[in-house]
């Protein structure tokens, strides 16, 4: 501690130690240590230099070696990755040949997409079991040999031993061929062709590897290194060849080989190697210049420093003492940002600062021993300025300055602050005055803006038609109210209040959150940490929707807290007039009820007869039961277990006949929508019910699937199944209307969950086998009163599209295409899985029975 706090005493010691040791020196040792100091530092300087030229090269060139290492890796991992993804995608068309999904033509097709899209795929074949071939495809660029030829047997050795590998190990093969100056080396690829563990061909796919290098390798690798592909002998299969010279002087800095890298291209097979070699572009020659140069720098150094320190030594010594104080004095002139101007009894210039130049772009020799009027002044102000300067030479000035606009040498006008104190000689008499000018032009400039942003400001708050009212919190004091709150609730705070009270978003006070803590230790809240002391609405406050009865209005009311010109914590209550908004929302509300019961009233009167009918089975079936048991009773042919069986399968058709009754009601009935907690199952059987009486009057079958243990939705089930009948109907008339033979004519609905945009939802897919939609049409088949059907009125869809989109869903449709052209259409819309609002007297909602449900 003595010495941290003490360090005075041990420095003059040492110093005069120092100075006592020199002057014992004789002259001659003192004058040799004085002229070789400076080689001795000379030479250390130019080791350093040397050393670190050295490591600094050294560690470009680590450097620039990881950089190859990392390039090279990542071109290596892309070279694999995209061999992987040619191998998946021709193990796709492997797999339809063994399993007879495809022959020679759409292998063909299939091989010329590929080849089209993948110039690294040279050549794409079919070898069939025996080794012909059944089918090849070449890119255009590819030479055609007697092997690419269908129903030629393979006779290149290296074809060949793909063939062996791939029959003898049933897995993928990947092997290195070299065919000559005719195609080259090429990386062959073979997928045995397998059925049943038995052997029955090929498909042999040949790879450029100067095209797979040029589609693999990221573009700023190849441009930034000598990039290649080499074989277990060391020979250049594809890229640019590496340069192996050395430089004579190589252990010189600049003469170091770029740096290189090599790695295998696949683990399993090391036969095949990715190098990289940076390029080294005329670094040589500005390292050596650099080398050269620096050490002629160093030697001419040395020689003018030995001549010209003998007779520097004598007048440096003579200089240091009026420098120091030269350089004192003028570092404090030129480090103040205030000009400076001093002036005589008479009003003359005797000294201005570098500050007060720079401010009015005149020289020191243009100011000094001038007098009034100043270069500065401008002419239209010449008459204040006298004044001014006489107030200032009888010792009348103020002592928080004056403003005043002085002129530069350019011409141009700038307003100053000018601060006025005497100048006192030593022998207490004085001697002019000292004047301190400050540049006031940028601070008048933002005063003046922000005055007149305050004014704009305030002028568009004014004529906002929102009400804005900011007051302090727990006060009904008004700080800032716009035109519009006046206008509406006037010029007190009560109605600052009133609005928050009726939005219930009030906050608490800081004092009122404190007292409902258990903890009185617990520090207070900051004056930042506003969601603390306002129960927790923090910066953003709130918003809400009233009714204000006085002005028999709908208001939207938002708050946020902000913290008030002095400091205090305030409360911004906006409020917008939505009352046309509302009138708006409500009608409309009305009219989608209206359309919806319309909707399901149009299509129950489209089913009325397929219901007529659908409702004559039972009823006809009543009647021959009632007039079999009288006909039996009257010649008394009948007994008690026969008549209880007659009348129980009367019952029955009753019961049939009522429960369609039943669901026709519960469909049209007009009613308020009621989201509730609803099992997909109970939906779909209630929907596909009522629909399958209008597809079996047209012979049409309905084919249902549902996934198993679906979740339950929250939905309005009524009109979840409105859509499904929609969709249903549409689709059997689109068969109808297609006039589709038996075997056809069916309609399928699936039902399964799966997951969209990260979000759990239940599917239901409509697919039919009509005519599907024109597909100029697609894009309107949502729009109010355009239909494809000549009878159609065109809401059904759009009726349908705003049921889903108000559950959070999404509606989109597809035409299904074969060879032939559209076989069908899709309808498919989802409906998210939300958990259901709970209390603690709420249980758990079973979910549904495993298995698939097949309905047909």
């Amino acid at each position: 501690m003595s010495i941290a706090n003490n360090p005075t005493p041990s420095q003059p010691g040492l110093l005069m130690r120092w100075r006592h040791w020199w002057r014992s020196l004789p002259p001659l040792r003192q004058d040799r240590i004085a002229t070789f100091g400076p080689a001795v530092s000379v030479i250390v300087f130019l080791a350093a230099i040397a050393a670190a030229m050295v490591y600094f090269q050294l560690e470009e060139h680590e450097r620039e070696r990881e950089a190859v290492m990392r390039d090279v890796e990542y071109a290596q991992l892309q070279l694999r990755q995209r061999l992987q993804d040619r191998k998946q995608q021709l193990l796709a068309v492997a797999q339809d040949l063994s399993q007879r999904k495809s022959g020679a033509f759409e292998f063909e097709f299939q091989g010329e997409i590929l080849i089209s899209q993948y110039h690294e795929l040279s050549t794409l074949s079919w070898i069939g079991a025996q080794g012909e071939v059944i089918a090849s495809r070449l890119a255009p660029d590819a030479p055609e040999t007697p092997d690419h030829e269908a129903r030629n047997r393979l006779s290149h050795p290296a074809r060949l031993a793909a063939f062996e590998q791939a029959r003898r190990q049933l897995t993928p093969v990947f092997l290195h061929a070299d065919f000559g100056r005719q195609q080259g080396p090429a990386l062959l690829l073979a997928l045995p062709l397998a059925r049943r563990n038995l052997f029955q061909g090929m498909v042999l796919a040949e790879f450029s590897y100067e095209e797979l290098l040029r589609q693999a390798v990221p573009k700023a690798t190849l441009a930034r290194y000598a990039v290649a592909l080499v074989d277990e002998q060391g020979e250049r299969l594809a890229g640019v060849k590496q340069d192996s010279k050395r430089a004579m002087l190589h252990r010189l800095p600049w003469a170091m080989e770029p740096p290189a890298y090599r790695v295998t291209l696949s683990p399993q097979d090391g036969r095949l190697t990715l190098q990289a070699q940076a390029y080294r572009t005329s670094q040589d020659g500005p390292g050596r210049a650099l080398f050269w140069t620096l050490g002629a720098l160093s030697l001419l150094t040395v020689w003018m420093l030995l001549a010209n320190w003998r007779h520097s030594r004598r007048r440096i010594q003579a200089q240091q003492a009026l420098l120091t104080e030269t350089n004192f004095r003028r570092a404090m002139e030129n480090s103040m940002l205030t000009g400076m101007r001093a002036l005589d009894l008479e009003g003359r210039i005797t000294y201005v600062n570098p500050a007060f130049c720079r401010m009015t772009g005149w020289t020191e020799e243009d100011l000094v021993n001038t007098g009034p009027p100043y270069r500065y002044w401008p002419e239209e102000d010449h008459e204040t300025l006298w004044k001014i300067l006489y107030e200032e030479l009888h010792g009348r000035y103020s002592p928080s300055g004056f403003e005043m606009r002085l002129r530069r040498k350019d011409g141009s006008l700038f307003n100053a602050r000018m601060y006025i104190s005497p100048l006192i000689a030593p022998d207490g008499h004085q001697t002019g005055w000292m004047t301190s000018i400050t540049d006031i032009t940028e601070p008048k400039r933002v005063r003046e803006e922000l005055s007149a942003s305050y004014e704009r400001f305030a002028t568009v708050l004014d004529s906002l038609d929102t009400a804005i009212s900011v007051a302090p919190l727990g006060s009904v004091e008004l700080l800032f109210a716009n035109k519009m709150y006046r206008n509406w609730l006037g010029q007190r705070g009560d109605g600052h209040r009133q609005l928050l009270d009726l939005a219930c978003i009030a906050p608490r006070s800081a004092q009122a959150q404190r007292e409902d803590t258990v903890a009185e230790a617990e520090p207070e809240p900051e004056p930042g940490d506003e969601a603390s002391a306002f129960g927790g609405n923090g910066n953003n406050g709130g918003n809400a929707e009233i009714w204000l009865p006085e002005l028999e209005k709908w208001l939207e009311v938002r708050t946020r807290y902000l913290t008030w010109v002095d400091g205090r914590m305030a409360q911004m209550v906006i409020a917008s007039d939505i009352t046309a908004r509302r009138h708006a929302e409500e009608l409309g509300a009305q009219q989608a009820e209206r359309a919806q019961t319309a909707s399901r009233l149009i299509t129950m009167g489209e089913m009325a007869s397929s219901v007529a009918h659908e409702l004559n089975q039972p009823l006809t079936a009543i009647n021959n039961y009632c007039s079999g048991i009288i006909s039996r009773l009257k010649r008394q042919q009948i007994n008690e277990e026969e008549l209880l069986g007659a009348l129980e399968k009367t019952i029955k058709q009753a019961q049939r006949a009522g429960q369609i009754i039943q669901r026709i009601r519960a469909f049209i009935k007009r009613s308020e929508p009621n989201v509730t907690l609803s099992d997909v199952a109970q939906m779909v059987g209630n929907a596909t019910e009522l629909a399958e009486i209008e597809l079996r009057r047209h012979q049409i079958r309905l084919n249902c699937y549902l996934a198993a243990r679906l979740p339950a939705l929250m939905v309005d089930p009524i009109l979840i199944e409105q859509v499904l009948i929609n969709l249903i109907k549409n689709g059997g008339e689109s068969i109808q209307q297609a006039q589709r033979p038996q075997v056809m004519r069916h309609v399928e609905l699936r039902v399964s969950q799966r997951q969209v945009e990260q979000q759990a939802v239940v599917e239901f897919c409509v697919q039919d086998t009509g005519r599907g939609v024109p597909p100029e049409m697609l894009e309107r088949i949502y729009e109010a009163f355009y239909s494809t059907k000549a009878e159609g009125m065109g809401i059904g869809l759009k009726l349908c599209r705003s049921i889903v989109e108000a559950h959070h869903g999404r509606l989109q449709a597809r035409n299904l295409y074969n060879p032939d052209g559209i076989v069908g259409c899709e309808f498919s819309f989802w409906i998210p899985v939300t958990e259901p609002p709970r209390s603690d007297a709420e249980t758990t909602t079973p979910a549904p029975s495993a298995g698939l449900i097949a309905k047909e």
